[in-house]
């Protein structure tokens, strides 16, 4: 039953209801039955979608809102086999963007392996060649969401013009030679 039939319905039984009680020939009464349930239907929509409106405001007015700038929206894939190399990774061309207005990188991470323990680098390079990266320690087998504030990015003077960030993983920081880790939803944040 969609919608429109279950709407149709309650005011069919609504009316029938109300129509025995009362035979007065004004108020919702004095209308054929089709016109009747559209103003019954009407209202009901009219009623529903003002309370999810004050429902949703409610809810956020806590939360401040944030303008994201998304990178990578699809779930990015790190295939790691240290046999023979020595790191791998994910690295998006940012295309000289300028981050100077932006304040924190978001994303959401988790490792396929439950009993590996992983530590993932997170590197910016900008146009001048300078690059500054943080670890991410203990990567879970969840789904985990990071938001690291720009300003971690230690060495990293100009956010003007980006030219990369990449997403490593190490031989040395993955205690398994081989395994998935997986990234979602990549942004920026003002």
């Amino acid at each position: 039953m969609n919608k429109k039939e279950i709407y149709e319905h309650l005011a069919n039984i609504y009316l029938d209801a109300s129509s025995k009680s009362s035979k007065k020939k004004h108020g919702l009464n004095s209308y054929p039955k089709t016109v009747q349930g559209l103003i019954l239907v009407g209202l009901v929509m009219v009623l529903g979608s003002g309370s999810y409106t004050i429902y949703s405001h409610i809810q956020n007015r806590n939360q401040p809102s944030q303008v994201a700038l998304f990178l990578y929206q699809d779930t990015a894939r790190i295939n790691f086999n240290f046999n023979p190399a020595k790191k791998e990774s994910f690295s998006l061309n940012l295309k000289q963007l300028n981050f100077s207005q932006y304040k924190a990188l978001a994303f959401s991470v988790r490792k396929t392996n439950p009993k590996d323990i992983i530590s993932l680098r997170v590197e910016f390079t900008n146009s001048f060649n300078e690059r500054s990266e943080i670890y991410i320690r203990d990567i879970s087998h969840k789904w985990t969401d990071y938001k690291i504030d720009l300003g971690r990015f230690s060495r990293m003077e100009y956010w003007t013009q980006m030219k990369e960030l990449a997403f490593n993983i190490e031989e040395w920081n993955a205690r398994e030679k081989t395994g998935i880790v997986y990234l979602d939803n990549i942004r920026i944040l003002k």
